[in-house]
């Protein structure tokens, strides 16, 4: 079933109180997907690229681990530590993307959960609350945000199944629903340089974004080329560094609704999600039309 938020601040006074906000809507999509959760924040742009990445075994070796990356990208590696989670940072142009590809290759005891100069990710098994409270999200700063609760339904309940998934810079996805055509995405994809961690159809869904972005494509023109060469049914809610958008397959199964004051846009799978938030009494509530790129971004 699954649940999924986003919300985006348009007034950046409410910056500290992204991650507060953002954990009272995870919990309210607790019981539509209580196998696990994970959460991108983006915050202010940092000079160096950030990589969030997660142990798989719990017990991993951060300071060989900060050599190893140092070493294969020829400058110093900056180590942020939080439960089995950790943000890399290293500095120089186009370092972010050599990291990622180099820890995927020579760290097996890592996924690279993402890389950008503003996004931090986390994900983690368990009850949604207990995630959002081990990964201290209620405590999180910034402009906008997306997360996910997971029900497995048709697979393991393991970190690499939750969401969100990136493979871009300071871009990544969350997704209710399934696609049928992913394996056909994911060989065109990986002809075009993108590299996958996962058998999971979000992750191609979340590459074909950061391909198309990568290609010169704002996020409406890769929303609106999603919708032509998705085969499935699906709502997405995606971000990037300046932005927000949501998006749901023509048929529109899925389940959603956008929320928007003065103050924010807020979107959720059910609205109990949104009702918690400040003047949400005066908000302007609709459900997204299907095959529609709703999109918010701030000028550059």
């Amino acid at each position: 079933m699954c649940g999924i938020v986003g919300l985006y601040l348009k007034d950046l006074r409410l910056a500290p109180d992204l991650g507060r906000l953002t954990a009272l809507m995870v919990h309210e999509m607790a019981a539509r997907g209580p196998d696990s959760a994970g959460f991108a924040i983006y915050g202010e742009v940092e000079a160096a690229d950030k990589i969030s990445v997660l142990s798989r075994t719990g017990a991993t070796d951060w300071a060989a681990l900060e050599r190893g990356l140092g070493a294969a990208v020829g400058t110093a590696v900056g180590v942020e530590v939080l439960c089995d989670h950790a943000v890399l940072r290293v500095a120089g142009e186009g370092a972010g993307a050599t990291a990622r590809t180099w820890l995927i290759a020579h760290a097996p005891d890592v996924s690279v959960l993402g890389v950008g100069r503003s996004m931090e990710l986390c994900k983690g098994v368990g009850d949604p609350d207990a995630v959002a409270l081990r990964l201290r999200l209620a405590g999180r700063e910034g402009s906008h945000a997306v997360a996910h609760t997971r029900m497995a339904t048709e697979s393991a309940v393991t970190t690499e199944g939750s969401h969100p998934f990136s493979t871009g810079a300071d871009t990544c996805l969350v997704h209710n629903g399934s696609l049928s055509n992913h394996n056909r995405l994911r060989e065109r994809l990986r002809r075009r340089g993108e590299t996958f961690q996962t058998d999971n159809d979000s992750e191609v869904a979340a590459a074909y974004f950061a391909w198309r972005m990568r290609e010169g494509d704002g996020i409406d023109a890769a929303a609106t080329g999603a919708l032509r060469d998705f085969d499935g049914f699906y709502t997405l809610a995606i971000g990037t560094r300046d932005g927000f958008a949501v998006v749901r397959d023509p048929i529109a199964c899925k389940p959603a609704v956008i929320a928007e004051t003065d103050d924010w846009v807020a979107m959720a799978s059910e609205f109990r999600a949104i009702a918690r938030l400040p003047g949400v009494g005066h908000a302007e509530i609709w459900e997204p039309e299907p095959a529609r790129v709703h999109s918010w971004r701030r000028a550059a």
